[in-house]
């Protein structure tokens, strides 16, 4: 019995429980909404200003134009969700991994499509993670939660890191950007390496353009046909565009 008088007095006197250190700031219901908003609005413009400005002018995909756009959303928003509860990040990701193995294993993604997916779920992982309120008067008797611009400006310059990065791989001379074009060739005749001048002599005729490199595919001596990639430097203004080979899967 002194045993447990002793305990109820330490409770009683509150040096057991800490109950200063226990008392914890409450983010508001409109705090919430105002931290999702402005993760919301600046995934959305990031990843805009990459879409429509870095991958749609070469690309001109409108699909995957729409893909990104929605997917860097939804993404944001399951992050969002699922990092406000005990189930935390990695079951979200794995979420999106059996998402990805259902719908992207049914059709042949360019690596380039793939590549901007993965930086929008990047960044939407960046935004959706990145703190955007802190902890004020955390040792006071009301703490509470105020907007930290400093976290917010944090989260700006890793997107704007990326962008430009982007930028500069998308644009820089260093890099030869290479047009692609798929053709049915009928001269099969030519396709030894013996003939390869002749070969190219007479794509260069037919298609117009100083070609750098062909590549062969399947060849039909039935038909006396063969499929043929050919690679050439586009002119000044000209979109870099990459044909989706869509017979035969990759010839």
């Amino acid at each position: 019995m002194p045993e447990i008088n002793q305990i109820a007095s330490v409770l009683d006197d509150g040096e057991l429980l800490n109950l200063p250190q226990l008392t914890e700031a409450a983010m508001t219901s409109a705090q919430s909404l105002c931290e999702l908003g402005i993760k919301f609005c600046l995934n959305l413009l990031v990843s805009w200003i990459i879409i429509r400005f870095l991958y749609y002018p070469k690309s001109c995909r409108r699909d995957y134009f729409f893909t990104f756009l929605t997917f860097s959303s939804a993404m944001l928003l399951l992050l969002y969700m699922m990092g406000s509860v005990d189930v935390g990040v990695g079951l979200t990701l794995g979420l999106f991994a059996i998402f990805g193995i259902i719908r992207y294993r049914t059709e042949t993604v360019p690596i380039r499509e793939m590549t901007y997916l993965f930086v929008i779920i990047a960044l939407a992982a960046v935004n959706g993670l990145s703190p955007v309120y802190s902890v004020r008067d955390a040792l006071g008797e009301h703490p509470f939660y105020a907007v930290s611009w400093g976290r917010v400006a944090v989260t700006a310059v890793a997107n704007l890191l990326v962008v430009g990065l982007i930028w500069l791989l998308e644009n820089t001379s260093l890099l030869k950007h290479y047009s692609s074009r798929t053709i049915l060739y009928d001269r099969i005749d030519l396709l030894v390496p013996a003939r390869k001048s002749e070969l190219m002599e007479d794509l260069q005729k037919r298609t117009g353009t100083v070609i750098e490199k062909i590549e062969i595919g399947n060849m039909d001596f039935l038909k006396d046909a063969a499929y043929i990639r050919i690679f050439f430097r586009p002119e000044t203004g000209e979109k870099a565009l990459t044909e989706s080979i869509t017979k035969l899967k990759s010839f």
